[in-house]
């Protein structure tokens, strides 16, 4: 008897981007589980991760979604992408969606004022040469965004993050990567507007309060320090506090 003909075999259809990036979350999610990546570490930038595995930025920018969306990294705007655990117990995280109100960023500055005037404080012991220079460096950068109407926020967080690097102590370093520009208050809401002041004069008060921080932290004096850093982050959570009341009246 003659077989019957079998129709001819069809092309495989080609792989779809989502799979493409459920392939990706899988290769970088067994990195970071495996203890290739550690919570800390900043993942490659996506250039790097296209031409690593040979795919689209569409590609990466779903698959670093869907990492996010599992816990397992966290991208911090200006910054870059950070591993933030293994996905296998609940983490500690703020998301944006949690620092939307005055209320919720009047919370994360409370945090800082825990963290970052310790911070301070050591900062004034630890401090090198090379330090307070990027600390100036900073703040130097901030004052041009100032006069320039440019972008301040990189420059503020940047301070602040070479306040935490000069404690010497990676946990508060790792910290302040972590939260990212969005604990800068401005970087969720209209902060000159809620102060009643100009963009311009409201920065140069901010610029006045880093001044006298860098100034304590130089002159090695770590209770100067830690005064100057409560009272920066003070003023912006009673700033806050005191709209966020107005407003509920």
């Amino acid at each position: 008897m003659e077989s019957p003909n079998l129709p001819p075999s069809q092309p495989k259809p080609a792989r779809r981007p989502k799979s493409l990036a459920l392939g990706l979350v899988e290769a970088v999610g067994g990195r970071i589980r495996d203890g290739q990546m550690r919570p800390g570490d900043k993942l490659p930038t996506e250039a790097a991760i296209m031409e690593e595995f040979g795919v689209s930025r569409t590609v990466v920018r779903e698959a670093l979604s869907k990492l996010q969306a599992a816990g397992l990294v966290e991208t911090r705007h200006g910054v870059g992408t950070f591993v933030v655990g293994t996905g296998d117990t609940a983490n500690f995280r703020i998301a944006p969606e949690q620092i939307a109100t005055a209320k919720e960023v009047i919370a994360v500055l409370e945090l800082r004022i825990g963290l970052e005037t310790e911070a301070a404080g050591l900062a004034a012991v630890r401090r090198s040469d090379a330090n307070l220079l990027a600390m100036r460096g900073a703040l130097a950068t901030f004052s041009k965004a100032i006069n320039e109407d440019g972008d301040a926020l990189a420059p503020d967080f940047q301070f602040h993050l070479e306040i935490a690097r000069a404690t010497q102590n990676v946990h508060f370093l790792e910290l302040m990567n972590y939260l990212g520009t969005m604990i800068i208050p401005r970087a969720r809401l209209n902060t000159a507007r809620v102060a009643g002041e100009s963009r311009k004069e409201y920065l140069r008060r901010v610029n006045t309060e880093h001044e006298n921080i860098v100034s304590a932290i130089a002159n090695q004096d770590p209770e100067g320090a830690r005064a100057a850093m409560r009272t920066h982050l003070a003023n912006s959570r009673e700033r806050l506090r005191r709209a966020h009341e107005a407003a509920g009246r």
